[in-house]
């Protein structure tokens, strides 16, 4: 049997008018009960010269270091907008049939949040978090990896667009109650994981030595190689060196580098937009101490001043702590670690005490002494409260005390 066309294919199975599909369509209601601007044949839905555009949507895969702001993003995404959002956790999906969240809850998650509203929700928003754990390990392809590629493989038709069936909120889905059907077609997908190792992958790519005749390589590593490969530079070497090359090697990651690290070409296809996130500087850190609404530097000045104590950093003590987050290399989630520890013997003291006020310095923080307090003498009244204005004038005659004191 010989080989047929795209064209012949197709005039073979409808567009023919001799065809057997195509005696079905003659069989169709005539114009008078046929909708005003709808084409009479399949035939003139190709030869048309008039016709509607259609946006689709493209799916977003953002990727970077853990603590420069994905989950963050995505948070303030949600506040912003006024569209329903859904925020889940991709380690927590297993293939159907199996222990754990199947995939469409992460739409019932998002109809949830939309209030039960379909229409609503099919308009929404739903962030994948963590979605580099789903990854395939390469070399394990025999065994069923349910809560890697199976899940790949079952969020391919949702991220396209397909009709979800999805419990109602009085029912569960093992209890086979009635179901909602929602369309995901316009639903936005946001991916977003740390890809550890990733920069190695991209690093190993643009440094292929090709032996022979334009030889491959034969010893592709996995997401698990890669991430121990680059977990061993890290011990040695300069931090903001060693961030510069990887915020370099993401900003030029490319599908084929995706699928190298675990992800089916099919899940990487369906992901068209990639934002690469950079490693947070020392001025990014202090930044993110001082200036946000909600930053970490006023929710312990808070903290504090619900026992009437002051809390005060020195500006050199505030870039301390963020050099000290940088050598950690968990960005902007090291800053809260690096507080707690620098201020959990004052939190400690300065309940129902004298304490008035709490000074942290650069030399505080590189643990060379113990945070300095100040004490109110006796001869101020207890009703004259000490406020941070009068402060200032006040520092002559108190007396410093230290911490080991």
């Amino acid at each position: 049997m010989g080989q047929f066309s795209q064209r012949e294919l197709m005039q073979l199975t409808g567009i023919n008018p001799g065809s057997p599909l195509g005696a079905h369509l003659a069989q169709q209601p005539d114009e008078g009960s046929r909708p005003a601007g709808k084409p009479q044949n399949m035939t003139e839905v190709i030869d048309s010269d008039t016709y509607d555009i259609k946006l689709d949507k493209s799916n977003i895969l953002m990727l970077g270091p853990t603590g420069s702001g994905k989950t963050l993003l995505a948070q303030t995404i949600a506040r912003c907008l006024d569209v329903p959002i859904a925020i889940c956790d991709c380690t927590t999906l297993t293939q159907a049939g199996y222990v754990g969240e199947d995939i469409e809850s992460v739409i019932a998650k998002l109809l949830q949040d939309a209030g039960g509203n379909v229409s609503r929700a099919e308009q929404g928003i739903v962030f994948l978090d963590e979605i580099d754990k789903i990854g395939s390990v390469p070399g394990v392809h025999q065994l069923r990896d349910v809560g890697g590629e199976g899940v790949q493989q079952g969020l391919l038709k949702i991220l396209e667009g397909s009709v979800v069936n999805v419990p109602e909120k009085s029912s569960s889905r093992k209890m086979r109650g009635e179901t909602v059907q929602v369309d995901t077609t316009n639903i936005l997908f946001i991916g977003s994981g740390a890809f550890n190792g990733l920069d190695r992958i991209v690093s190993r790519r643009k440094n292929e030595k090709y032996l022979g005749f334009g030889a491959m390589p034969v010893d592709k590593q996995g997401r698990r190689a890669a991430a121990q490969e680059g977990m061993k530079e890290a011990n040695s070497g300069n931090v903001l060196e060693e961030n510069t090359e990887k915020d370099v090697l993401i900003r030029e990651v490319e599908a084929r580098d995706l699928i190298d690290f675990g992800l089916i070409p099919e899940f990487v296809g369906r992901m068209p937009i990639l934002v690469p996130f950079h490693n947070l500087s020392v001025d990014m850190l202090v930044q993110i101490l001082t200036e946000p609404r909600n930053a970490l530097v006023p929710q312990y000045q808070l903290l504090f001043g619900m026992d009437k104590v002051d809390l005060r950093f020195t500006p050199a003590a505030i870039k301390a702590i963020a050099d000290k987050a940088l050598a950690r290399r968990t960005g902007a989630r090291g800053l809260r670690s690096i507080l707690e520890h620098l201020l959990l013997d004052s939190m400690f003291e300065t309940p129902d005490s004298p304490i008035s006020a709490v000074f942290i310095d650069e030399d505080v923080v590189a643990g060379k002494k113990h945070a300095e307090y100040i004490i109110i003498p006796l001869n101020v009244e207890p009703e004259d409260e000490l406020s941070p204005r009068k402060m200032d004038d006040l520092d002559e005659p108190l007396t410093k005390e230290r911490a080991s004191n």
